[in-house]
């Protein structure tokens, strides 16, 4: 009798790019990758910094390269990956300006959703045309984009357009074979979580919002991005996989 047998979660043989991968969430999601075999690129603005967890990944036997661009600059990002063909798109770059809605001015407005959307939009416009069949692209979102919340208006705006566009590719990629799903953390301690996460009163407020009690660890995040890059989840797409200790299942 043939009993089933679990799909790998190994991506040897596949070319991942991830965005914002010199810290916090993006350098999760490119060492997971590599882990699983993949040969990763790691792209962001800050050089000394790739060029330092690149250094570190290779001494741990992993295939790493960087590639310092903005990648709000849509042009030098689609000339620098023509040369290229990528499995795995990581959409992680994002940033947060936190203020009440009466003080959002059109300059925020542009910086967030430049970075968290429109870069996303375009990185993903590119990398589609080459993608073979079985890519997966994941598009780093948030709980945010399934909640609302007092001084994040602007942030959920931005997520929640993630996740609507993270549905529209799944159904437009799915006939060439490629998966497009969302991760959706909760507040994870990064570099751009601590200074909120070191407000008085702000972490415990949060905490009482996860019923797991904790907040995210990077290790959270890595496990759901190794699983939608893989074999594994060949049958999920369009999907919003949630990270967030159960803060939206309330």
């Amino acid at each position: 009798m043939a009993l089933p047998q679990t799909p790998s979660l190994r991506l040897d043989g596949r070319t991942a790019l991830v965005t914002g991968a010199s810290k916090g969430l993006g350098l999760a999601a490119a060492c997971a990758l590599a882990e699983a075999g993949a040969r990763v690129i790691l792209m962001a603005r800050d050089a000394k910094a790739l060029g330092e967890v690149v250094a570190a990944m290779s001494a741990a036997g992993f295939t790493a390269e960087a590639l310092a661009l903005d990648v709000t600059n849509t042009s030098a990002v689609c000339s620098a990956l023509t040369a290229h063909t990528i499995d795995i798109l990581v959409n992680n770059a994002g940033t947060n300006r936190p203020k009440p809605l009466a003080d959002i001015g059109e300059a925020d407005y542009a910086a967030v959703m430049d970075i968290n959307v429109r870069a996303a939009y375009f990185l993903t416009q590119k990398v589609a045309e080459t993608m073979p069949r079985g890519g997966s692209i994941i598009n780093m979102s948030s709980q945010m984009g399934h909640v609302g919340a007092a001084n994040r208006t602007l942030y959920c705006t931005s997520k929640s357009a993630i996740e609507g566009m993270t549905r529209s590719m799944a159904v437009e990629l799915g006939a060439r074979g490629i998966r497009v799903n969302s991760i959706c953390p909760t507040f994870v301690e990064t570099p751009m979580t601590r200074p909120f996460l070191a407000e008085p009163g702000f972490r415990d407020e949060v905490l009482a919002k996860i019923p797991l009690g904790r907040l995210g660890q990077l290790e959270d995040i890595m496990g759901a991005v190794t699983f939608l890059a893989s074999d594994a989840a060949a049958m999920v797409t369009g999907s919003a996989l949630m990270v967030d200790g159960g803060w939206t299942a309330q």
